[in-house]
């Protein structure tokens, strides 16, 4: 399966699992400082970045080879919890009363243009070209990490495919290994030992 198609399914996973949100559990904890909602519209960003990054004009040359260096590179140097706290709370009141449409709208005009994206497609990220194809790498493993924190929150399963789990998974312990973590992440992968406590990739 294709990146394009492991996004896709990815974002559809993450549109029905959005749909068995109860109306009383939208303010409820979702992760860290983030209700619910804010969690949702997080994630939500994961889809409307596509169609942001697309209807700019195409950059070049590409200065992000891969979605590991976007990890390594962008995601750490742009990535300010604070602003990004902000930002997912922000997303989650632009979701209004009818949170599914409004993703599902976002998702249909993201499809459309990627699907309207000649190959090779290059968009710009913190001013940094990436092809499109790795960029939508990263839009996967938000979509598939964040659907098992909104299940873990809401108690239903995340709905997210074992090829889309597969494909986060593979990207997790790249940029770990990347960052230098690849013996203690083999380790644990292994059986042989435990991550340290608060052990994180990203």
């Amino acid at each position: 399966m294709g990146t394009v198609a492991i996004f896709h399914q990815a974002a559809e996973a993450f549109v029905e699992l959005v749909a068995r949100i109860r109306d009383d559990q939208w303010q409820d904890e979702g992760l860290g400082s983030w209700s619910v909602r804010s969690l949702v519209g997080h994630t939500t960003r994961a889809i409307l970045t596509v169609e942001t990054y697309l209807s700019h004009d195409e950059v070049s040359p590409v200065g992000l080879p891969t979605a590991e260096d976007y990890y390594a590179l962008i995601y750490r140097d742009f990535a300010d919890p604070e602003s990004v706290a902000i930002r997912g709370v922000e997303a989650g009141v632009w979701l209004g009363e009818h949170p599914v449409s409004k993703i599902q709208d976002a998702l249909q005009r993201a499809s459309d243009a990627i699907a309207s994206a000649p190959a090779g497609r290059v968009v710009s990220v913190g001013g940094h070209g990436i092809e499109l194809t790795q960029y939508l790498r990263t839009r996967i493993f938000e979509l598939v990490v964040h659907s098992i924190d909104i299940g873990r929150a809401i108690g239903q399963p995340h709905g997210q495919s074992p090829e889309c789990v597969t494909d986060a998974t593979s990207l997790a312990a790249r940029i770990g290994a990347r960052a230098g973590s690849g013996e203690e992440i083999l380790l644990a992968l292994t059986g042989r030992a435990p991550l340290p406590p608060g052990f994180t990739v990203v």
